[in-house]
């Protein structure tokens, strides 16, 4: 990769990811002329939203290093969305001044729970999270056997327009707000400390512990939302759907720029990746490719942008200073 490149990528990792995804929109402008109607867009944004929003949820725990992936949220924001339509709306709390903080407050403790684990207790957060992922797949069946059905009025308009607003923007825009208000704070700072050398952080004075507990939180209220936003876009909950976000979050958070490693990336990145990762779905569905091909290449983005992502990581070669004889 030539130099001047690598560097700018370095400043804004996501300007590459980005590119992409304009082109990418393009394509599927060419393949459906009706994709950049504004009547389709309140739609289109809907199913958007949670593509968004989980890889929204994934970015702290890897921002936090130490290999913070977290494989459990794919099936927590589909929990919420099970505990949502199967559970609130049948027993007459769906209003949303009850099923808003429930479930905002299911992700919140599940993610705090996986803090936990891997801050407390150092356990390897990608075996921490597979436990949470089998956990919540088991419970969600639990509770809803099979597909269900149900809205209100609140859900149905944050699946269509809030007033002249897509629904879906005010959902992605919250952990955005959120993020802001974040970055006036130390706590942003201390993320990306922890991210960069944790022992270094530590010996700044900086509570590792608390940050990473933190961080999962953070990234579990952002799985509450996905979860609302799955119940906005489908109307609906399906317990046999606990993964199908598991691989596009992961790939989206590593092409728009944020490092595996930990310590390098931001929110505006996962934003771009999950565009990335939505319109290539999309595009493949305008053009009758068979979704078999779909996770095939997940898989191949998801391998370029860790082969990027070590590229951009790896250690600028110091020029050599010849001493005078």
């Amino acid at each position: 990769m030539p130099p001047d490149l690598a560097n700018r990528l370095r400043r804004r990792p996501w300007g590459f990811a980005l590119l992409v995804a304009i082109a990418l929109f393009a394509a599927n402008v060419i393949a459906r002329s009706s994709f950049a109607a504004w009547g389709s867009w309140p739609a289109t944004l809907a199913d958007f939203a949670p593509f968004a929003l989980a890889a929204m949820a994934t970015t702290p725990a890897v921002l936090s290093g130490a290999g913070g992936i977290d494989i459990s949220i794919s099936p927590l924001l589909n929990l919420v969305s099970i505990v949502l339509i199967g559970v609130l709306l049948p027993h007459g709390l769906g209003g949303f001044w009850i099923a808003v903080p429930i479930s905002l407050a299911l992700g919140a403790c599940v993610g705090a729970i996986s803090g936990v684990l891997v801050g407390v207790f150092r356990y390897q957060a990608v075996l921490a999270t597979l436990c949470g992922l089998f956990v919540l797949t088991g419970i969600g069946l639990a509770i809803l056997a099979t597909p269900a059905s149900g809205t209100t009025g609140w859900l149905a308009h944050l699946g269509g327009k809030v007033g002249p607003i897509p629904g879906a923007l005010v959902l992605i825009a919250i952990p955005v707000l959120v993020w802001i208000a974040l970055g006036r704070t130390a706590f942003l700072r201390a993320l990306y400390s922890v991210g960069g050398d944790d022992v270094a952080a530590y010996a700044a004075g900086v509570d590792v512990t608390a940050v990473r507990i933190i961080a999962y939180t953070l990234g579990g209220l952002f799985a509450g939302l996905a979860g609302i936003a799955l119940a906005a876009a489908t109307q609906s909950a399906d317990p046999g759907q606990a993964t199908q976000y598991t691989l596009p979050a992961i790939a989206a958070v590593a092409i728009g720029g944020t490092s595996l490693l930990g310590g390098r990336g931001s929110l505006v990145g996962s934003i771009v990746g999950a565009a990335i990762m939505f319109l290539i779905q999309t595009l493949l569905d305008s053009l009758n490719v068979s979704s078999n091909w779909l996770q095939l290449v997940y898989g191949a983005i998801l391998l370029v942008a860790l082969v990027l992502s070590s590229q951009l990581n790896r250690p600028r070669k110091k020029p050599v200073e010849v001493q005078p004889a």
